[in-house]
């Protein structure tokens, strides 16, 4: 059986160069493990068309679509090529599974939520000759999950070609994210055995692992055996957590000791006003202040995620905002429009009071205002939403904030890591195009190695040995 697995751009461009860097981070690791579920037989083709052109003259029996919301309509404009072709058609994700009427549309197969229950039970299906048009997730459990067929992936492509996830979900509940949309009918935090994510993780080239769990602090017991296995390993790694988890006792400094050099952290908003109204509950009456001095006494950098829009900002929050970050000496941020997707709890909140301003799902990229503010107009809330990205990464911030650091050297860093990150896409576009992205990894590697608590590379252990921790 020929198998096409895709990943649609984020835009309809159809050049593979048309986005920064940060398009070119991941390979998609969702798709390349549902591929794990296939048989040894099969032809099997992966790409992402952010990082290649997409080739559409080719007969597939059978093409999964990953489709997030801005990439709807190029998702389903794929989808429509390839069954009129034959090929039977599939697709799932975040998407489809919050609007499966609008996805049905365009595909044979939709899947809703997670794919680990749903995919092996319609492969079952397909290759009997009866595959069903819908196939939801209500078993949450990845115990016997395969491995991600990392073979698939052109490495040569990714700055971040490294990747693994110990948990799905996360378990708070804001309302502004897909999580609970998403993972709608099942549970909504759970994980893999320990072992097999260290097993993976052992078997991977270079030193660089970035963690894509929504949340990997998320289970303390459990983290601690995955910090156990990365002890020694010799690894530099990322992951995302909350200031909850960067406050906790003895958690940062066991992360740091196993490798943790950068850490992205939803902050979202300064006014606990604000927090209460999507539910970020989590976050109330902790000091964040403190949790990033913990993170940076430790030699952890810090990514901050903002949000702009929400009910309590009015037009002063973007530079109050900036200049906040900068004064802390944070040293990416990441701002983002506050955005309802369809299937959260923010989307029905606002469609209720009639805030919803379009359905074009391409403008749903958080620098789109897509609803009504409360105390600014769509016009404020996006020309600050670019304003605070220009002024925090401008080079006179950037060293307002290196120079918050203790050290020369984690200055140096801070220059380096933030300044590489936004003050060169010009030269990044020429990386990228030269097809040499993945050679940039010993760079990164070099400059998150470099700091930060010893690694103690003396102190080997094996992965095999630790407990299979797993949440079914």
């Amino acid at each position: 059986m020929k198998v096409k697995l895709i990943l649609p751009a984020l835009t309809e461009a159809r050049s593979p160069y048309f986005r920064a860097v940060k398009y070119s981070l991941f390979p998609p690791l969702g798709l390349a493990t549902l591929a794990g579920y296939l048989g040894e037989g099969d032809e099997i083709v992966l790409q992402d068309e952010h990082v290649q052109r997409l080739r559409l003259d080719d007969d597939p029996d059978l093409v999964i679509i990953e489709t997030y919301i801005t990439a709807a309509r190029r998702a389903y404009w794929i989808a429509d090529r390839y069954r009129q072709r034959g090929a039977h058609v599939c697709l799932g994700g975040l998407h489809p599974t919050s609007l499966p009427d609008e996805a049905a549309l365009h595909a044979d197969t939709v899947f809703l939520g997670p794919g680990e229950d749903t995919f092996p039970r319609f492969l079952e299906d397909f290759r009997n000759g009866r595959p069903l048009p819908l196939y939801r997730s209500t078993v949450r459990c990845l115990q016997d999950a395969p491995a991600p067929r990392r073979d698939l992936f052109k490495r040569h492509l990714y700055l971040v070609p490294n990747t693994a996830v110990l948990t799905r979900g996360c378990p708070h509940r804001c309302d502004f994210c897909f999580k609970e949309a998403f993972f709608r009918g099942g549970r909504s935090f759970y994980s893999r055995p320990v072992d097999a994510v260290l097993g993976e993780i052992a078997a991977m080239p270079g030193k660089h692992v970035y963690f894509l769990d929504n949340h990997l602090f998320g289970d303390h017991g459990l983290v601690e055996a995955l910090l156990d296995g990365l002890r020694g390993m010799n690894r530099v790694w990322q992951a995302g957590g909350t200031v909850a988890a960067a406050l906790a006792d003895g958690l940062m400094e066991k992360a740091a000791d196993a490798g943790l050099r950068s850490l992205f952290i939803g902050f979202e908003t300064l006014g606990e006003g604000n927090l209460q109204s999507v539910g970020k509950s989590q976050n109330l009456h902790l000091d964040y202040d403190l949790a990033i001095r913990r993170l940076h006494d430790l030699g952890i950098m810090v990514n901050g995620s903002f949000i702009f829009g929400l009910d309590d900002d009015a037009p002063d929050v973007f530079d109050r905002t900036v200049a906040w970050a900068i004064e802390r000496g944070i040293e990416t941020a990441t701002f983002h429009i506050l955005t309802p997707y369809p299937g959260t709890v923010l989307w029905d909140r606002m469609a209720a009071q009639g805030r919803i301003l379009t359905r074009d799902w391409n403008l749903y990229d958080t620098r789109h205002a897509v609803f009504r503010p409360g105390r600014m107009s769509v016009e404020e809330l996006e020309a600050g939403y670019w304003k605070a990205y220009r002024d925090f990464y401008r080079w006179s911030s950037i060293a307002s904030a290196a120079m918050t650091k203790p050290t020369l050297p984690t200055a140096l860093r801070h220059l380096m890591y933030t300044g590489g990150w936004k003050k060169i896409e010009w030269l990044w576009d020429i990386v990228i195009r030269s097809g040499m992205l993945g050679r940039m990894v010993p760079l990164l590697e070099g400059i998150l190695g470099g700091f930060g608590a010893s690694m103690e590379p003396g102190r080997s252990r094996n992965p095999a040995r630790l407990p299979g921790n797993v949440v079914c």
